[in-house]
């Protein structure tokens, strides 16, 4: 009997009847990861004793054995919920999952880590919190199947001299939190040895704590040879009003624009030169884009909001005779990169996007959403507004929205799928039974049973 004969058979009959040496639900596990990677046991056997050169399969299949865990499992409970949740039961919560499973400091059962690992394979997007997870049984597995080796560039948690580039990160990330100056003078100390595409994530990290005392650093990396790196330095001097960068812009921006009475006169530049591409101009506008509008939306975006004088409600009511539409897209860009709240607020009036949301805090971006729930009919662009407010959403807008289904629910029911799932997957789970409460209609109880899915989840990963 083969080693996947003996553990289907001894699954089958119960191991009271059959009594089986060691964690059979380990072993099975290792034994999916062997068969799916294409290898045997035999095979990984064979591979094994010839890298040793020992001749002794057997010897080598022990050298190969996971090396023990150093965290500890979630409970039965929570890992047969993360089962349920890759079997297709409300699948989309599997990241918020992860994310909570993560926060614990545990890892995940052996017996469900193919399953994950394949799931991670085809979703880059559930990768963040699977080198944690994972555990030294997920790496081991990892090494493996080459399909599976994504695993081994997601943050363990080793330190920054030893781990790979998402620990490092990771640790720049920790370290900024606490220290921004000492995460920078580290990040400088290594900056002439890291790879172009470590640089340009490495840069977005120190949007954490960014001050002026970062400008000389960020002002130097404009000069990177990697565009992509320049990019991100661009981005976070344009937070920096009194950097250089920004003042740059900021005359730049002046040259085009000219503020008088009610009127705002605007002339576009008419080339872009190497000093606008050092400071973060591209060059090339996108397609349905002419040069000079797009040139001229990426100038006032990274010019310093101060420069215009007035309140952007009083800005948005003076007539632009020319270029009325970039230099208003420009203002709602300029709000996201500089994260003003004044302007985010003006400019979701005239535009309401998510990325505007951003810049608040958590409660004004709730009490912004369910003023716009409750003004605007159900349709793609409420579900994006719904989609950029960060979970959970608590009271005021839980009403709005259940509100929201309900009304639709008698004319429209038929388009309630993913305002359901989005009020379902955001709500507070905590508020389950006022949704349960809310409304006998079917789309509200909906809501209300995930609402008690994640509520009972988070029970599950914190007993």
């Amino acid at each position: 009997m083969t080693g996947w004969e003996e553990l289907a058979s001894t699954a089958l009959v119960g191991t009271d009847r059959r009594p089986y040496q060691g964690d059979l639900l380990d072993a099975a596990a290792v034994e999916v990861a062997r068969r799916r990677a294409g290898r045997k046991t035999g095979a990984v056997a064979q591979q094994a004793s010839h890298t040793a050169g020992d001749g002794s399969s057997e010897a080598s299949l022990e050298a190969q054995a996971a090396p023990v865990e150093e965290r500890v499992a979630v409970g039965r409970r929570a890992a047969e919920r993360l089962v349920r949740i890759m079997g297709g039961e409300h699948e989309r919560l599997l990241p918020e999952w992860l994310a909570a499973a993560a926060a614990t400091g545990r890892r995940v059962p052996p017996y469900v880590l193919p399953e994950l690992l394949e799931k991670g394979r085809r979703d880059r997007s559930i990768r963040v919190h699977l080198g944690v997870l994972a555990g030294q049984r997920g790496r081991w597995l990892a090494g493996l199947n080459p399909a599976w080796d994504y695993l081994l560039e997601e943050p363990t948690g080793e330190t920054w001299e030893l781990g790979g580039a998402a620990d490092r990160r990771a640790h720049l990330r920790t370290l900024r939190t606490a220290d921004p100056a000492q995460a920078r003078r580290l990040l400088e100390s290594t900056w002439e040895r890291e790879t172009p595409d470590d640089r340009a994530e490495f840069v977005e990290v120190l949007a954490d704590g960014l001050s002026m005392d970062d400008e000389p650093f960020l002002e130097s990396a404009l000069d990177d040879r990697r565009r992509e790196v320049r990019q991100a330095a661009a981005n976070l001097l344009t937070r920096l009003p009194g950097s250089r960068m920004s003042q740059r812009m900021a005359e730049r921006a002046r040259a085009c624009v000219t503020i008088s009475r009610k009127v705002i006169a605007v002339e576009a530049p008419r080339d872009c030169d190497k000093a606008m591409e050092r400071d973060g101009i591209r060059p090339k506008p996108p397609r349905g884009i002419g040069e000079r509008a797009w040139w001229l939306q990426q100038i006032l975006a990274r010019a310093p909001l101060s420069i215009w004088g007035h309140p952007p409600a009083a800005l948005l009511k003076m007539k632009i005779p020319d270029w009325d539409a970039e230099v208003k897209a420009a203002w709602v860009r300029a709000a996201v990169l500089q994260k003003d709240p004044e302007w985010a607020r003006a400019m979701f009036g005239w535009d309401p996007i998510a990325d505007l949301l951003e810049s608040l805090p958590a409660d004004e971006q709730q009490k912004l959403a369910a003023d716009f729930v409750k003004k605007h009919d159900l349709d793609s662009q409420l579900i994006m507004v719904l989609g950029g407010v960060s979970s959970h959403w608590r009271e005021g807008l839980a009403t709005a929205v259940l509100r929201k289904i309900v009304k639709v629910a008698t004319r429209q029911p038929w388009n309630l799928g993913e305002l359901v799932k989005l009020a379902g997957e955001r709500i507070d789970p905590a508020l389950f039974p006022l949704a349960l409460s809310y409304s006998p209609v079917e789309s509200v109880q909906q809501v209300a049973a995930l609402l008690r899915f994640r509520a009972d989840m988070y029970k599950e990963l914190h007993p």
